[in-house]
């Protein structure tokens, strides 16, 4: 049993379909429906390849061609940080922030050690509503990554400045400048004015953790045991996942 509507299941279904329609694919062993299903597992659960096969009556490395071409289907209807933010401009308020996708160890380990979380892993950002509705998500890059650096590589500070946009973020983010607001550090050290503003700032900016709490939900990204470029497409498919629930 899996516990996602069947309405967004049938919608990548007719993705699949019209992927199909292009490309003029000849008859498969398994139809769109159940390569959606084939593919929804597999980020559901983080089952193994030769375990989906076995499941759906497949070879391993069927399994794994029918996965890799659902994901890039969906990947590709994934909005940029540009195109998820048309349209906002001043007047409220959205947050950034960031996280780590735990990974197995692989050859070239030490870009992907995060010291802060002592772990393996692909730094993630997100831009968030101010009810935690994810906006949207970044490509993973390498766990040692900084947020603040992250950030400024895909663009986020600049996209948020160039609209206007109030941004809330961490103190990992101090130093952006431009229009995102950082907590104070040393509080208890200044005036009351400024542990107010914290506090303030802490309760805003809550509600952000219910983005990477909905990414996370899929198992595969608890702990990925995939290429590190294959993350990335995830996390994209994901989103679409949850874009199209949100508009449904």
């Amino acid at each position: 049993m899996l516990d996602v509507p069947h309405e967004l299941v049938e919608h990548v279904v007719w993705l699949l379909h019209e992927h199909r329609q292009v490309r003029n694919t000849r008859r498969r062993k398994l139809g769109c429906f159940q390569q959606a299903l084939l593919t929804l597992v597999h980020l559901r659960k983080n089952e193994t390849f030769s375990q989906l096969g076995a499941g759906f009556g497949i070879s391993q490395a069927t399994a794994w061609r029918y996965v890799d071409e659902t994901l890039e289907v969906l990947a590709g209807w994934a909005p940029g940080p540009h195109e998820a933010l048309t349209g906002l401009g001043e007047g409220g308020h959205f947050i950034v922030d960031g996280t780590l996708i735990p990974t197995d160890r692989i050859c070239a380990d030490e870009p992907y050690y995060s010291m802060k979380h002592r772990r393996h892993g692909m730094n993630v950002q997100v831009i968030a509503c101010p009810d935690g509705t994810p906006l949207w998500f970044s490509r993973a890059t390498p766990g040692r990554t900084h947020d603040l650096t992250a950030a400024r590589s895909h663009g986020i500070v600049q996209a948020c400045l160039t609209r206007q946009i109030l941004v809330l973020a961490d103190r990992a983010y101090q130093g952006a400048d431009a229009t995102v607001r950082t907590p104070y550090y040393h509080h208890r050290e200044q005036p009351p004015r400024y542990q107010e503003f914290n506090r303030d700032h802490a309760r805003l900016r809550a509600p952000g953790e219910r983005a990477f709490a909905q990414l996370k939900s899929w198992r595969l990204l608890r702990r990925a045991r995939c290429s590190t470029r294959r993350i990335s497409t995830s996390i994209q498919a994901i989103h679409t996942w949850l874009t199209c629930s949100y508009s449904g």
